[in-house]
């Protein structure tokens, strides 16, 4: 089983779905006591195996406990903010001071990975940040890596929604031409309709089915917020107004399904349910088991800021392939 070295895990989404493309994760690391106490709660109600959990700034992190586990990963995966790169924000890039690629890359320079995995939002491949990919690119290769750069769709992985996020890929070079980006399923994502009906008609609302016909669509780009920004909503005017075609009120997440008799309590909403937290989850891919830490504001943000599982096991399964293949052929080579 090859092993992984998770940072900025948040709720764990990416996490999980490296998990089950077969990575044993030694250490998960975020600065969030939520987002831990999650990680903590579903790795021991469900027996994942997980090594360290670590509430610690990444930047704290690469300086001072990175080198225990050099030789111990194969793979270093991580979201890194988004807010540097975001096209919702100031688009501040390197000279943000969320950016946390330097981390990322000190800790890959001390643990000495195989690989490594690093997704961000779509801004990140505008041409403004050209030069910045770039630069990116030159410290793997001093590093010692191979770069590739791909833009994924969670929508063709499966999950009900678009939610397009760039995927970096390093590698060392042996490996390297192993690496095939996973190709998108053949079958259309769910609509928000198909993905949540159950849990709307769960207490008795008379509305479901017609609602399910009406909901007839993936969802938009769910957004989590942060701790200075973003409330238990599903984001600015114009997420609100794309939710609003799907007959979903975005102003609030419930506390609970519909119940019977529901008809909406907001003029121009009517028969528009909210989401709850267990509902946006399903949107981006998470399992029914998997539970979340902390009131609802935090537990919709550790969903809203993730990286959708079935997403993460697509590109870790290449990920592991690739490994799997040079290594095997390693082995055979020396029993020869």
């Amino acid at each position: 089983m090859y092993t992984s070295l998770e940072l900025c895990a948040g709720a764990g989404g990416q996490a999980l779905g490296l998990h089950q493309a077969g990575f044993k994760h030694i250490a998960l690391i975020d600065n969030d006591a939520p987002a831990c106490a999650t990680l903590r709660l579903n790795n021991s109600e469900h027996c994942l195996g997980w090594g360290d959990i670590v509430e610690d700034d990444l930047n704290s992190f690469a300086v001072k406990d990175a080198s225990n586990y050099a030789g111990l990963i194969d793979l270093v995966a991580g979201g890194v903010p988004c807010p540097p790169f975001s096209k919702a924000g100031k688009q501040l890039g390197q000279d943000d001071e969320r950016d946390l690629f330097p981390a990322a890359l000190e800790i890959v320079s001390k643990t000495k990975p195989k690989a490594v995995l690093i997704e961000n939002v779509s801004g990140l491949l505008d041409a403004k940040f050209a030069e910045y990919r770039k630069s990116i690119d030159q410290h793997f290769n001093e590093l010692g890596y191979k770069t590739t750069w791909n833009l994924l769709n969670a929508s063709d992985y499966g999950v009900p929604q678009l939610r397009p996020r760039v995927n970096l890929v390093a590698l060392l070079p042996e490996y390297f031409d192993e690496f095939k980006w996973p190709q998108p399923s053949q079958t259309p994502a769910p609509t928000v309709g198909e993905v949540l009906y159950d849990l709307m008609a769960a207490d008795g609302w008379e509305g479901a089915d017609e609602w399910k016909d009406k909901a007839n669509s993936i969802a938009p780009t769910l957004v989590g917020g942060s701790k200075k920004h973003g409330g238990p909503d599903l984001g600015p005017t114009r997420a609100k107004r794309q939710w609003q075609a799907l007959y979903v009120n975005g102003h609030l997440i419930g506390n609970a399904p519909p119940s019977r008799g529901f008809a909406g309590v907001r003029d121009g909403y009517e028969n528009m349910p909210h989401l709850t937290v267990r509902m946006a989850a399903r949107i981006q891919g998470f399992p029914d088991w998997w539970q979340f830490s902390g009131k609802k504001t935090s537990s919709y943000r550790q969903v809203g800021n993730a990286f959708p599982p079935p997403v993460a096991k697509a590109v870790g399964e290449q990920i592991y392939k690739a490994l799997l293949t040079v290594d095997q052929m390693k082995d055979t080579s020396k029993v020869a």
